[in-house]
Order: C-alpha cells, then structure tokens, then sequence
C-alpha cells in the first residue's frame, strides 16, 4: 500500500474505531489518533472513539489536497529542494514522450539536479511560459546507421567469399 492512505477504501455511511480505521487504511493506531489531534472529528467524545466515515474521507482527501504545491507556468518541481522552482538561466530541454507529448527538462538553480515536468506539445507555450525550451536531437542509434559497425563481420564474409 503506497504512503497515502486511500479515501476510497472508506464506506461514508459506516461508523468507524480508531482499530478499524488502522486496519483498513494499514496505518497504525497511534497514527489515527495523530489524525484526530490533527482535525479528524470522532462522533462524540465518548469512548469507544467513533469517526463516521464520511468525516473521515473529507479529512483524508483534504490532507492529501493541502500537501499540493501546484506549478504556475514557466516553474517545474524539484524533488530535492521540494518546492516549485524557475530553471537556471531560464533555459529547458524538450523531450518528446509521444507524438503529442513529453517533458521538459532543466536544471534547478539552487541545488543543480535535474527537474522535469509533464506537457503536451500543443500547450508547451503555456508550460514553459517565459522559458527558453531547446529541442534537442536524438543521437542515432547503431541499428539505423547506413555505414556498417567496426565490430561488423560483412567484410570478413565478402573476403572470406573472394578467397575460397
């Protein structure tokens, strides 16, 4: 199960224990109750705990919403730095995915690791908004080269065949 629990495993009509809410997201215990401290609104505060499941998916997809950092045009996410960020000298690299899309590539200026960010072709004016956007070439790979590899044996066949 991946780091976010899933709002969808949760029937909204149904009354939920701290246990079961563990138990169906595969969160511990102590990591519900962290969550009511947090804002998660239990039924009543009579024991045992109850959280009716509709609250319980409300507060669930708002944290996962709050934990969003959108980017605005011309500024792609660094993973290291984890924050939005403007490419080093403005400058970003496109790499065609499909024929309709791809990523872009750049640099980030603080910390110097690569950045990427999802666009389709048609809207890479508005992705890239005030970007220098290269579109490099692909290099060629040894297969659809015409001019036969050093490694290649044809000559020694064509010798071989001259000389029986």
């Amino acid at each position: 199960m991946g780091r976010h629990p899933n709002p969808r495993l949760v029937k909204i009509h149904r009354s939920y224990t701290v246990e079961e809410v563990a138990r169906l997201l595969r969160k511990h215990k102590n990591t519900v109750r962290a969550w009511i401290k947090q804002g998660l609104r239990p039924i009543d505060g009579r024991r045992p705990t109850l959280i009716h499941g509709l609250e319980l998916v409300s507060f669930l997809q708002n944290r996962r919403r709050s934990g969003k950092q959108p980017c605005l045009p011309g500024y792609m996410y660094c993973l290291k730095c984890r924050s939005p960020k403007q490419p080093a000298a403005g400058m970003a690299d496109y790499l065609p995915i499909s024929d309709t899309s791809g990523s872009l590539r750049a640099f980030c200026p603080d910390c110097g690791k690569f950045m990427h960010r999802r666009a389709s072709l048609a809207k890479l004016n508005v992705a890239g908004a005030g970007l220098d956007i290269a579109f490099p070439q692909a290099v060629s790979r040894l297969r659809e080269s015409a001019i036969p590899s050093l490694i290649c044996d044809s000559s020694m066949k064509a010798h071989v065949d001259e000389n029986p």
